[in-house]
């Protein structure tokens, strides 16, 4: 009796240990794909931008050890000091337009939608579809819009009496960072608006239908029960914003202004000014070791600012959602 209770034992353990192998090997096949593609598209060329941005060029194509001299030469240096702080300047105040325009804008639209179900699934489809469109025919379609040559904008405001307000934007020093800012908030403004009405839908009906007891209707519970729960949610679209202005602009500004960031540099930003150093533009010679730590420092630049999130923001949020 004992030898037929310990042979049992013994098989279920055998088991055991092979559902527990079984579902390592299982974990190890799904992950693998997805971990080796990250890691050669992504962990490897940052390894590598670190790397290079230690280095510099010498004239018969070798390579030597200049530890922080490039960022010295990137941050002090008279003739590149200047375009990178311009650089970083303009990619703030893109951050700023981004949070004060396209989420306020983002979360009022999620507000009504969420009010207003009825027509809700047509509408958020007509939010969201540019953001689908290609960043190329979204840049070509606005610059031949704004255009004061045959641009359809200044007919437009001019029909409702308000042409004398309309100006050449894209080509002033003034507006041009504006205006293409203006034109990523209404290509993008359907991913905050889909986070933050998902996070609405979210909300036990629960905690409404005790507002409602309580006196609240309509707009009083959502400023007083739905936003204080959704604020959460609300970081994570300003954390993506700050990090989106970063890598996503690049390709709206230089599909409407080019990699030189005009008129004056006044929309140039990290990546277009990354972009130039190191494949080089006119009488620029490309440089990679420059442009590596160029891209290093919009890395650095993000990994701080996520830092401050997670560690000054998000803590605090979660312990009030808690």
């Amino acid at each position: 009796m004992t030898e037929i209770v310990s042979e049992a034992s013994g098989h279920s353990k055998t088991k055991r240990r092979r559902r527990k192998t079984g579902g390592i090997s299982h974990i190890v096949v799904f992950l693998a794909p997805a971990v080796l593609i990250y890691s050669i598209f992504s962990i490897y060329p940052l390894i590598e931008s670190l790397r290079l941005s230690l280095f510099d060029g010498q004239s018969d194509g070798s390579s030597v050890w200049i530890g922080l001299g490039n960022y010295d030469r990137l941050l002090f240096d008279a003739n590149w000091a200047v375009r990178f702080w311009n650089a970083l300047w303009n990619n703030l105040i893109l951050f700023f337009i981004h949070m004060i325009v396209q989420n306020p804008l983002g979360l009022l639209l999620a507000a009504l939608l969420s009010l207003a179900p009825r027509f809700g699934g047509t509408y958020r489809t007509l939010i969201f579809v540019p953001t689908l469109l290609s960043v190329v025919i979204v840049g070509f379609v606005w610059e031949l819009i704004l255009s004061p040559l045959w641009g359809v904008a200044e007919g437009l405001m001019s029909g409702v009496g308000l042409g004398w307000l309309y100006a050449p934007w894209l080509g002033l020093e003034s507006s041009a960072l504006t205006a293409v800012s203006l034109i990523s908030v209404w290509q993008y403004v359907g991913i905050p608006m889909m986070l933050i009405y998902a996070a609405l839908l979210s909300v036990p009906d629960e905690l409404l239908d005790a507002a409602r007891v309580d006196g609240l209707s309509g707009w009083a519970i959502f400023w007083k029960v739905k936003l204080p729960l959704i604020l959460p949610t609300l970081g994570i679209v300003a954390i993506l914003t700050y990090i989106g202005n970063f890598t996503s602009a690049f390709d709206l500004i230089y599909s409407i202004q080019g990699v030189l960031g005009p008129p004056d540099y006044s929309t140039d930003i990290m990546g277009t000014l990354m972009f130039r150093t190191f494949f080089g533009q006119q009488t620029q010679i490309g440089d990679i070791y420059m442009g590596a730590t160029v891209a290093s420092m919009m890395f650095f630049i993000i990994l701080i600012g996520v830092t401050i999130y997670l560690v000054g923001v998000q803590r605090r949020l979660t312990r009030y959602e808690m």
